[in-house]
């Protein structure tokens, strides 16, 4: 595409709509308190400031000012120099087909490392959820991303030696205190927060094709709060803040949506204590991170796996109650 799908590219109705909606944004923020008091640095700086706005900020487009040819893969966008017509766009198989049949509402141009981007908004049907035969438990954890009830285990050691690789070089760069060390320190983090998208987007794709295949569920343990609930030592409250399992649960959660499949999140309490056994629940009974042994009947395995057993035995009394018709009012 040429250069010219910049700011200027918008159409005019456009360009003055955006600058509106900036404007309202601002002065929405002033009511609401959110620059201060009226006399604060920051409050003056916003209001006696003009809105900027980045040179590849992205653009949004409507069905006014742009439209699709999904047959022969190109678009007409409307420019302030003109329209341009038969502009080519590629894409994966899959996003294709979702793009001829689903595509709704405006559609955004961007531009990253030199290159276009349109991205196109899709309102794609969710099946029915179908009655499940059985659950596949996940119990996420930070050595090991996502152990299964069924003995998978993805591990997140690569992960992990990537992040701790990524701490160090961002030391490094913090030391500097340069702005190119500052530059390279934004894109360091865009790329760590996609790699680490990249492999929950890889495991959440696995388990809910083998829950899709075989007929099951996904259970999984519901952690919201669990930086509030655990006290750490200081050298473990990286790991933790970098713990990507509230991304993990939203990627099984919406691939299970599309796929048909029922997704359901239980308590997590004392899931790696329990036996599922003889329903034993001691802290002695795991004595090392990686092992379980009962106390009371001696079963024994890898604690994680232990833990989604339990997950998945939760979950089928818990889906009872979930799907069972509401009482009659009396």
């Amino acid at each position: 595409m040429k250069a010219t799908f910049g700011l200027s590219a918008q159409p005019t109705v456009r360009v003055i709509k955006k600058v509106v909606d900036a404007y309202s944004t601002l002065a929405t923020q002033a009511r609401a308190g959110l620059l201060g008091n009226t006399t604060s640095r920051r409050y003056r700086k916003a209001m006696g400031s003009p809105v900027a706005f980045r040179p590849e900020a992205a653009q949004p487009f409507d069905d006014r000012c742009l439209s699709w040819q999904t047959d022969t893969r190109t678009v007409s966008i409307w420019t302030v120099d003109g329209r341009m017509r038969g502009v080519r766009y590629t894409g994966a198989a899959d996003q294709l087909k979702l793009l001829a049949e689903y595509r709704k509402g405006e559609s955004d141009l961007v531009q990253r490392g030199g290159k276009w981007f349109l991205f196109a908004t899709c309102e794609v049907p969710e099946p029915e959820a179908s009655e499940p035969v059985d659950f596949i438990g996940v119990d996420r954890g930070i050595v090991n991303l996502a152990p299964t009830s069924d003995g998978m285990n993805y591990q997140g050691r690569g992960l992990a030696r990537y992040r701790s690789w990524c701490a160090r070089k961002r030391a490094e760069l913090q030391k500097r205190q340069t702005r190119s060390a500052t530059r390279r320190l934004s894109r360091r983090a865009k790329k760590e927060h996609r790699h680490a998208t990249h492999v929950n987007h890889k495991i959440s794709k696995e388990i809910v094709s083998n829950a899709q295949r075989t007929g099951r569920g996904i259970a999984v343990e519901e952690l919201g709060g669990i930086g509030e609930r655990v006290r750490l030592r200081r050298n473990q409250r990286g790991t933790l803040s970098s713990w990507p399992f509230h991304q993990l649960g939203q990627h099984l959660a919406y691939k299970a949506r599309q796929a048909g499949v029922a997704f359901l999140e239980v308590d997590a309490a004392y899931t790696s204590q329990r036996c599922p056994g003889c329903g034993h629940t001691a802290k002695a009974n795991r004595p090392t991170r990686d092992r379980f042994c009962c106390r009371r009947c001696g079963l024994a395995g890898p604690a994680d796996v232990v833990a989604g057993v339990n997950v998945r035995d939760r979950t089928r009394s818990a889906w009872v109650f979930v799907t069972m018709p509401v009482p009659a009012p009396a």
